[in-house]
């Protein structure tokens, strides 16, 4: 029965490496395809549609087939993710990156929305506060003695079968 039973594990370890072997195999074909397909998500079509790369589909785009022909060829050439989408942003410029870097002045399309929105909360706390504040004053100054009589005056004045 050991001799089974070794026979059984050197059959599972060959399954193992045949299933490890395919799976790099299967990888390593589809990395060009999928740094494609990334890539493409990652840069803009140049002719103004304001469409990705990868998505570019209106009829008649003189930009996108080229442009992609760019990539695949950049790809082919072992550039990695940075030198080609700086070689593209060197070549279209910044607007082809469809999200801009997070470094130097760039990072301040990064940065200014929130800080856009915390300014925005903070003025409406600010603002109800004092809309509160000033509220709460009137209502203090009303109490007075003076106020009331004046209240009750008019209140005397503007009954109902009252007189003048």
């Amino acid at each position: 029965m050991p001799k089974s039973m070794n026979m059984s594990t050197w059959m599972k370890a060959v399954q193992a490496l045949l299933l490890a072997v395919a799976v790099c195999f299967w990888t390593g074909a589809a990395s060009d395809s999928a740094r494609f397909n990334d890539l493409g998500h990652r840069l803009m079509c140049t002719c103004g549609c304001a469409q990705l790369l990868g998505e570019c589909n209106h009829v008649g785009c003189t930009e996108s087939g080229r442009e992609r022909n760019e990539l695949s060829a950049a790809i082919a050439s072992g550039a990695t993710d940075q030198q080609i989408l700086n070689s593209f942003a060197a070549k279209y410029g910044m607007t082809v990156l469809a999200a801009p870097p997070t470094r130097g002045f760039s990072l301040v399309a990064w940065v200014a929305p929130f800080a856009v929105f915390a300014a925005a909360l903070l003025g409406t706390i600010l603002l109800v506060r004092h809309w509160s504040l000033g509220r709460a004053e009137a209502a203090a100054q009303a109490a007075t003695p003076e106020m009331n009589a004046l209240r009750e005056k008019i209140r005397r004045e503007t009954e109902a079968g009252g007189e003048v």
